[in-house]
């Protein structure tokens, strides 16, 4: 495998399968001894068949030797980390190595699909693979010191998935690096702002991404959807440094690169920056009314994701907002009506029609074609069935198992889905690599004779999806 697609091995190829551990209660003294004779640096803490937590030489050297402790008096509870941070075995590894940089930390636990332990890895692990790789980037951004070092990064990012397009990798694998990536240097600005000209400020806060953003479904064509929630009974001052940050934040990230949305759904801005309680109070207003901007404003909502602060105001939020749509069938319906107003560019003898005239002559928005009906429509389903985690393919999976939909239906859809994503992407890549700003358009004159039969299946799937929606949200009742 070339050096640039390391980041997307298994887990479960590089992790290392025989995990020491050790029982909570153990004497501390032991499990030193243990460390020292198989030299290793850290042993997985179990209790049962169920890991709890992890014991390293950098505990024992930060928590008792530093401290002068006498360790034959100490188990290893009394300084193990818990919980123990896991990744799937069936993860790749750019998601080891964000989940290693998000908790500060050099070594993870490795789960199978039951959940039970199975290895361990390690960021040396990781190094021993590669002597030039995306890896290198991770690490650089968790180094950047300014905002033009993250500019020049966020450029890099973009240049990576120019290379990585046409060498093997799965366009869905993609879409989930450029989102881990981006995120890395969203983490990262806020921390250098902090560290820098506000070190003062609140932790009562989290400051949240909507939209495919918040799907983590972005491609190389993005704008900021961002929001902040805040505690109530922020003090004036406090809430006044918020303000402050949330527009040097927004500013910062239209410096490195990240445009800013033309809707203005911005942490800067009063709209989108609220306490919990202006927050419900806002979404009980939208949930009020079904109308067209309403809609609009949940739909975004109901996909928002904490890059950093407190989780606990998404879960309240989102909680509030499924419960409200779930038990409300003329609001669901009204959300579904909405995604019938993107009916796929279909004529006579399955024809795909393009854009007539102006400078987009020729062209077909993916996005409004295919790729907005197939994620808004899942995100109702999923709203209804109270299963909104995660992406479109991972709502899809869970409508299946939920029996919303068929297996042959889920798996038809995610192909759709997949292949409009991937033509925007490659699409997006070409304009990169000519010197263009990357649209969601692509030109039919640059898909072969097969690619224009996979585009028009794809449609068709669109079609029939929209179709599903109609019957089950019982449209035709609607006046």
């Amino acid at each position: 495998m070339a050096e640039e697609n390391i980041f997307f091995l298994r887990v479960k190829e590089v992790c290392q399968k025989n995990v020491v551990t050790c029982s909570p209660d153990d004497a501390l003294v032991d499990v030193a001894e243990t460390m020292r004779r198989k030299n290793i640096s850290g042993v997985v803490v179990c209790e049962g068949k169920n890991s709890v937590g992890i014991i390293t030489d950098r505990d024992l050297r930060n928590k008792v030797v530093s401290r002068g402790e006498d360790p034959r008096q100490l188990t290893v509870r009394t300084i193990m980390n818990s919980p123990l941070i896991v990744v799937d075995e069936e993860d790749f590894l750019f998601e080891v190595l964000y989940r290693m940089s998000r908790h500060t930390i050099h070594r993870v636990g490795v789960v199978d699909s039951s959940g039970q332990l199975t290895g361990i890895i390690t960021d040396s692990d990781i190094l021993r693979l590669q002597t030039r790789s995306p890896q290198q980037m991770i690490r650089e951004i968790e180094g950047a010191r300014t905002v033009e070092e993250l500019k020049s990064l966020h450029h890099r990012v973009q240049g990576l998935v120019v290379h990585l397009v046409g060498t093997g990798v799965q366009t869905r694998d993609l879409v989930r690096m450029i989102s881990h990536l981006n995120d890395q240097i969203l983490l990262r600005l806020i921390i250098l702002l902090r560290k820098g000209k506000y070190p003062d400020l609140t932790d009562r806060f989290a400051f949240v991404v909507l939209g495919s953003e918040g799907r983590r479904e972005q491609t190389l064509t993005t704008d900021q959807d961002n929001a902040i929630v805040h505690a109530d009974d922020l003090e004036e001052e406090e809430a006044r440094r918020l303000e402050e940050f949330s527009r040097e934040l927004n500013d910062s990230l239209i410096a490195i690169g990240v445009p800013e949305c033309p809707g203005g759904i911005m942490a800067k801005n009063p709209a989108w920056r609220k306490s919990v309680s202006d927050w419900t109070r806002t979404l009980n207003r939208w949930l009020s009314s079904s109308s067209p901007e309403n809609i609009l404003n949940c739909s975004m909502f109901s996909d928002l994701r904490t890059i950093y602060g407190d989780p606990a105001f998404e879960r309240g939020l989102k909680a509030r907002m499924i419960e409200h749509v779930r038990g409300d069938s003329t609001y669901k319906m009204r959300m579904a009506a909405n995604v019938m107003g993107f009916l796929p560019p279909l004529g006579f003898f399955g024809r795909i029609k393009v854009e007539r005239k102006g400078d987009k002559k020729g062209l077909l928005d993916v996005k409004k074609a295919g790729i907005f009906a197939i994620t808004e429509g899942i995100k109702i389903l999923s709203i209804e069935a109270g299963a909104l985690e995660g992406g479109t393919r991972e709502r899809i999976r869970q409508l299946v198992e939920k029996g919303v939909m068929g297996t042959q239906e889920a798996e038809d859809l995610d192909a759709s889905f997949h292949f409009l994503v991937h033509i925007r992407l490659r699409g997006q890549v070409e304009a990169v690599r000519n010197g263009r700003t990357p649209t969601n358009y692509v030109a039919l004159e640059q898909l072969n004779r097969m690619e224009k039969g996979r585009l028009r299946l794809a449609l068709e799937g669109v079609a029939s999806f929209q179709a599903f929606l109609k019957l089950h949200f019982s449209l035709d009742l609607m006046r």
